[in-house]
């Protein structure tokens, strides 16, 4: 039975309507996209066998076109909406964090990190940017691949600082694997970026480690000082 002959009001745009999109299952935001299934497969099911397929949600929408087609019902076309939808997310945040907004409330710094680090295959370093009233100047991705405390380098962190006039710097990283636990060798490179910002009179605020649906903070943890 497709979702055009559920009961009024039992489909996922209805309920989305009726009660707000945060009450929807994975599987029924999916299936909004989709907008229509497979013979003999509702847009839902369609959804929930794609989800289940890959994993999860995550792992879904940041698969590559030709995995993603691999899927029966699946062509170039879903494919590129579905991509509208998570660059729309991205660009969302983006603005909640333009240039100049003061960078009082950690949820929205995990929002935006979350959604510009965590859905990537590959490890990136990057930096947030501040000045002395903690208003946003630029968030600057800075060294990608194998993140450790001989591919991270100090004095180019310092540089960009000294470039962009930054007063206080929020660093942070993702573990593609996604867990978010620091490890020993995070720990390091927050210890010498801490030291070399030190110098040039610049506060380290944090360092933020972006998992799969979590982000370790090491203020949060006492690990900055």
């Amino acid at each position: 039975m497709g979702i055009k002959d559920w009961p009024q009001g039992e489909g996922p745009r209805e309920k989305l309507l009726l009660n707000g999109a945060e009450h929807l299952s994975d599987a029924e935001l999916l299936a909004v996209l989709l907008r229509v299934g497979l013979k003999g497969l509702s847009a839902v099911e369609l959804a929930r066998m794609m989800i289940t397929e890959f994993g999860g949600l995550r792992s879904l929408l940041t698969a590559s076109q030709a995995q993603m087609c691999r899927l029966d019902g699946i062509g170039p076309v879903k494919f590129a909406q579905l991509q509208a939808a998570v660059e729309i997310g991205k660009r969302i945040s983006k603005e909640n964090l333009k240039r100049g907004k003061i960078l009082s409330d950690p949820d929205l710094t995990r929002d935006y990190l979350m959604r510009q680090l965590g859905d990537r295959a590959y490890e990136v370093f990057a930096i947030l940017l501040l000045d002395s009233q903690h208003r946003v100047i630029q968030f600057v991705e800075l060294f990608r691949g194998t993140i450790n405390s001989a591919s991270v380098y100090p004095r180019d962190v310092v540089s960009l600082v000294l470039e962009k006039k930054a007063a206080a710097v929020i660093v942070c990283h993702n573990h593609p694997s996604g867990i978010a636990e620091p490890s020993t060798a995070d720990r390091r490179i927050t210890e010498r970026l801490k030291q070399a910002l030190q110098t040039i009179d610049v506060s380290l605020l944090d360092h933020m480690v972006v998992g799969d649906r979590e982000i370790v903070s090491f203020a949060e943890r006492g690990w900055i000082d």
